[in-house]
């Protein structure tokens, strides 16, 4: 018989271990968020944030309608 339940592989790494390996810390530093800053204010990277936003509001408009998985207007 077989376990049918979901969830992490017991047997597996945990996620800490695996974030160690990738060199990721999981804290947010004060030059992580001085780069967010400078990115979200920089229209090259973050584009502009009414086209951004109208844009987000057509989608999830349109996913509001959408029956079933996998529909393609």
């Amino acid at each position: 018989m077989t376990d049918d339940t979901t969830g992490p592989d017991a047997n597996g790494p945990a996620a800490d271990e695996v974030a160690a390996d990738h060199g990721v810390s999981g804290h947010v530093t004060p030059d992580d968020e001085a780069a967010a800053d400078r990115a979200f204010d920089d229209p090259e990277l973050s584009g502009d944030h009414e086209e951004v936003a109208e844009h987000y509001r057509e989608m999830t408009e349109l996913g509001a309608h959408v029956k079933g998985e996998g529909q393609v207007p």
